[in-house]
């Protein structure tokens, strides 16, 4: 069975790191930035008893009003059973966030298992603005 925890000193710094790393969304991204992130943020791992972490999401907030989700990966081999939506459900449900008005996040693939959960596209996209540092922006240009 697994289990979901949000106890930072379980987390694998070394396999979260590594799954970032390699993902579209922050590739190459060091070690120390990813232990920044996981410092300022609410994370929740998912375990199973034999092979260890195999899922990592993250909340960035101010338990107020706003919360971001970041960085839900689920390792391959445990894909396609629901588990990052479990996590996912789980920050949604936690008692914490119960004020919260507004959750967002960003996706590039998994719009299907966002809306799920009740995520929509922007009601006012108008009003978004972002600011991106010059080489992060480079390497988004990179990707599309």
């Amino acid at each position: 069975m697994i289990q979901l925890s949000d106890d930072k000193t379980r987390l694998d710094v070394a396999r979260i790191h590594g799954w970032l790393a390699s993902s579209y969304w922050t590739p190459g991204v060091a070690r120390e930035q990813v232990e920044r992130q996981i410092a300022g943020s609410h994370c929740l791992g998912a375990y199973h008893p034999e092979h260890g972490q195999i899922g990592f999401a993250r909340m960035i907030t101010d338990h107020a009003s706003f919360a971001w989700l970041a960085d839900v990966w689920v390792d391959e081999p445990a894909r396609g059973a629901g588990l990052g939506r479990r996590m996912v459900q789980w920050f949604l449900d936690h008692p914490g966030y119960e004020t919260v008005r507004r959750f967002a996040l960003t996706t590039a693939d998994a719009h299907g298992v966002y809306a799920g959960l009740g995520f929509t596209p922007l009601m006012r996209p108008e009003r978004l603005m972002e600011r991106l540092s010059p080489a992060f922006a480079a390497q988004l240009q990179v990707a599309s």
